[in-house]
């Protein structure tokens, strides 16, 4: 929708001094009459114009507002909880649910495991065809020592970009198939969307196929392999930016991952954090 005021702007040349040269009253008098104009223009205009809410469509974003406090998401609790989705335990418990994106295995796995191992912390692995083709002894070694393996989809698409429902059950059911032929054991319904991408529409055909969708309330850039963060860059962002309930992401590609971790999982328990798992989380959104 385009108004008066503002086609009236387009048409000024754009040498402003020479258009008005030798009529600076008349000058004043347009300015006079067109400013009063811009805020009753602007007012209609916000009354006529509906803002488009950005968790309709598009990418998952969080704005961090406050150390040790949850982040503000562009779709809160209740909308996604409509859908069997989540980004946070919202209850206050000082507990983190750990995961890990698994596009592909470069060796820092089986590190981040032992870990977890030593630490007795449960994770969430989100995995891909790729990871399932290539690393199968590693996805059984995630199931023996009590992880979760959840869905991340077959090929990591941009699901937003699917609206057929038989596409986006096959890029879940793909998956469960090799993840049962595999370990022998059915998957867990947990998915999480490639990238963060979503609508509304894939959230429904997610929830309509049975499964839960998981976001998150901290992740960090630590995904470039030419790029890895340093030690301080992920304490800065994973230690202060904590917060009770927090679904964490992290990329078990990372080398710098591998190497923190030990040391990350020691600071988080001095802060009198403990880890809980998905299942936990799921459960306790239920009895609400």
């Amino acid at each position: 929708m385009k108004f008066p005021f503002f086609c009236l702007l387009k048409e000024f040349p754009r040498d402003h001094d020479q258009a008005f040269a030798g009529s600076r009253p008349a000058t004043l008098l347009l300015a006079l009459i067109l400013l009063p104009l811009s805020y009753v223009l602007g007012a209609f205009a916000a009354t006529v114009i509906p803002s488009v809410p950005a968790s309709a469509d598009g990418n998952w974003g969080l704005s961090f507002q406050q150390d040790g406090k949850p982040p503000v998401a562009n779709a809160t609790a209740d909308e996604l909880k409509q859908y069997n989705a989540w980004y946070a335990d919202l209850s206050g418990e000082k507990v983190i649910y750990l995961t890990f994106d698994a596009g592909y295995e470069n060796g820092n796995t089986p590190m981040i495991l032992d870990t977890l191992k030593k630490h007795q912390v449960p994770a969430a692995f989100f995995v891909v065809g790729n990871y399932l083709e290539t690393s199968p002894d590693l996805v059984k070694r995630m199931v023996s020592e009590g992880h979760i393996v959840a869905n991340h989809t077959y090929h990591h698409p941009d699901m937003s970009k699917i609206s057929d429902p038989e596409s986006f059950a096959k890029e879940l059911s793909s998956l469960e198939t090799s993840y049962t032929e595999i370990t022998g054991e059915n998957m867990r319904k947990y998915y999480r969307p490639p990238q963060g991408k979503y609508s509304k529409a894939n959230l429904q055909m997610a929830k309509a196929l049975g499964y839960q969708t998981f976001f998150w309330s901290l992740a960090y850039v630590d995904w470039y392999q030419d790029k890895q963060p340093t030690k301080e860059e992920a304490f800065k962002k994973l230690l202060g930016r904590i917060h009770p309930g927090a679904i964490v992401l992290l990329h078990s590609t990372s080398s710098t991952n591998a190497a923190i971790l030990d040391e990350l999982l020691t600071k988080w328990e001095e802060m009198s954090y403990r880890f809980g798992t998905l299942d936990e989380l799921v459960q306790k959104a239920a009895a609400l």
